[in-house]
């Protein structure tokens, strides 16, 4: 049996010819690559005036977990909305439908360019942080990783359910910014919860990108306790499997007219 006839074959194919068209597309490639290796150091000056060290963080363990924030709200997220959008609507989708590739394979396929740029980028940050910002090793490691993938999965499913509600390439500006600024304002990635009040920060706990932030600090603090890991770990997972729910229901594989 041919290679490509297996799932992992498939899978593999499509993700070379999506590579291919990321590396060709430039507006593409500034959204997920240049800013959000340059936005999060941008903040510095900010953080700066925050009393971050009455909470028992540093100026470099604000700006961390900010930068991976970053990386998955615009190397991932907002990357991901316009190009499912604009494969849709350039009949891309629809004519895969056709071929061996199941649904999944297909999405899966187109977001494991991305997805693979923002693991690199994760890393570029972290050892840029580590010479630059002079930050610690990690306490509890395998928090941090776990906050990412789950970070990764998430925004990109949240990604395909952006995009059905999106028309054209162009629009996906406008749609993807109620969870960039909500996210960016209220799930601790330029300010930490923890200099919010203590029972909004409770309720912003709640939101996608909040378990993400809160699991990479806490690996590197090593502050997070067990109950306020499984916490964040559960909040990650419910909203994963319900933006995983959501593309299954309302993802669309026909253009909008």
């Amino acid at each position: 049996m041919s290679t490509l006839t297996t799932p992992a074959g498939r899978l593999g194919s499509l993700a070379r010819a999506e590579f291919t068209l990321l590396g060709r597309s430039k507006a593409t490639l500034l959204t997920a690559v240049l800013i959000p290796l340059v936005l999060p150091f941008s903040l510095q000056t900010f953080v700066d005036g925050m009393e971050v060290d009455e909470v028992g963080l540093s100026v470099g363990l604000v700006l961390l977990p900010a930068a991976i924030g970053f990386a998955l709200l615009f190397g991932v997220y907002s990357a991901l909305v316009g190009i499912y959008t604009t494969r849709r609507e350039e009949l891309v989708l629809k004519r895969l439908r056709s071929g061996e590739l199941r649904d999944v394979e297909i999405l899966c396929g187109t977001a494991l360019p991305v997805g693979a740029t923002g693991i690199v980028q994760s890393l570029v940050l972290v050892a840029g942080s580590t010479v630059m910002l002079d930050l610690p090793a990690p306490h509890a490691p395998h928090l941090a990783v776990l906050g990412l993938l789950f970070g990764l999965v998430m925004c990109a499913a949240l990604a395909a359910v952006t995009a059905a509600v999106t028309r054209t390439v162009e629009s996906a500006q406008v749609t993807t910014l109620p969870f960039v600024l909500i996210s960016m304002t209220l799930s601790g990635v330029t300010v930490p919860l923890e200099l919010l009040p203590e029972r909004f920060a409770s309720m912003c706990e709640l939101l996608p990108l909040s378990p993400v932030i809160t699991l990479v600090r806490g690996g590197w603090t090593g502050a997070l306790s067990t109950y306020e890991a499984l916490g964040a770990l559960a909040t990650a997972l419910a909203w994963t499997v319900l933006a995983v729910f959501a593309v299954g229901r309302w993802f669309r594989w026909e253009p909008r007219r």
